[in-house]
C-alpha cells in the first residue's frame, strides 16, 4: 500500500482543514497526524528563547495511506493547493527519514 508523509508547518486549524480534505478523496485507506520526532532546536536555556521571530506556527507530521500510487499522485496536487491556499508551507518527507 502506498504510502505519503507531509510535514506541514501551520497552525492546527490548517492541519485540520488539510487532514479533513484528504481523508474526503476517493481511494485514501487512512490519514493520521503523527508524533514528529525531528528536533526542533527549542533549546530552553537559549538566551533568545520566545522572542517574537521564535514564535511561530507548528509542525504536524500527516501520514498518509492510499490504495494506489495514482491517489498519492492526487493527495499530492490537493495538499499543495490547500497549503498554498492558506499560507502554510508542506513538505515531502522521505519514507526513509525518521
Amino acid at each position: 500500500m502506498p504510502e505519503l508523509k507531509l510535514r506541514l508547518t501551520a497552525g492546527d486549524d490548517a492541519a485540520r482543514v488539510l487532514i479533513n480534505l484528504i481523508g474526503s478523496l476517493e481511494g485514501i485507506e487512512s490519514v493520521e497526524e503523527i508524533a514528529d520526532l525531528m528536533p526542533h532546536m527549542d533549546d530552553p536555556d537559549s538566551s533568545s528563547r520566545g522572542l517574537p521571530d521564535d514564535i511561530g506556527p507548528g509542525t504536524h507530521l500527516i501520514r498518509i495511506e492510499a490504495s494506489n500510487d495514482t491517489v498519492i499522485r492526487r493527495v499530492l496536487d490537493v495538499a499543495e493547493a490547500s497549503a498554498r491556499d492558506q499560507g502554510a508551507v508542506l513538505e515531502v518527507v522521505d519514507s526513509d527519514e525518521r
